[in-house]
This record gives structure tokens, sequence and C-alpha cells, in this order.
């Protein structure tokens, strides 16, 4: 479970539009992720702008990184993100997971 202090970084890192682009279209690649100048090309944003991005989302733990040949590949960090939602909804409804159940979702 992640801890408060955590919760409040990678919340804080996700608080801005392309920070959050960003991990939305790396939650939908799935663990293999995509290479940095792929996301930079489909979100229309300057490489040096997305290294910043980058660096934030990782120090906040939601991304991790790694090399292949000259290509770096972000990928989403689900245990990460996991562990925000398990925190947020730690006590949803008074403890009830069934009552908050969004309706006609499967997650």
């Amino acid at each position: 479970m992640m801890q408060s202090a955590q919760v409040v970084k990678a919340l804080a890192a996700l608080a801005q539009p392309t920070r959050l682009a960003i991990y939305r279209l790396l939650v939908e690649c799935g663990p293999e992720g995509m290479a940095a100048g792929q996301l930079a090309e489909k979100l229309k944003v300057a490489p040096a702008t997305m290294s910043f991005h980058f660096k934030t989302l990782s120090h906040a733990g939601l991304i991790e990184s790694r090399q292949e040949g000259r290509f770096i590949y972000y990928a989403a960090n689900f245990a990460a993100m996991n562990g925000m939602v398990d925190y947020l909804t730690e006590n949803c409804c008074g403890g009830n997971a069934d009552a908050c159940k969004v309706p006609g979702k499967k997650c």
C-alpha cells in the first residue's frame, strides 16, 4: 500500500495536462510501453519538453524506463497506479466495496 506522501507526489505529477496525457497513453500501451520519440510525436510535444515530463513522472514512481539500443522506452508502473487507487479507495463507502462500483464498469 502506498503511503500518503507517495500518493501526494504521484497526484502532483499528474496534475499537469501533458503529463496526464503521457501517463494515460502509457497506461493504454500496457507493460511494453512506447519509445520516447513515438510518445513525443503522438502527443505533438518537443523532445526536450518530454524529457522534463518523463523525469517528473519517473521521480513520482509512476513510470519506468528501459533502453533498447538507441531507444528509451517508457511504461506505466502499474503497481504504483494500483497502489494509488487502492489508497484513494481504501475506505470507500464505509468499507463496503460493492457499494462503490460504478454501474456498467467491469473494473
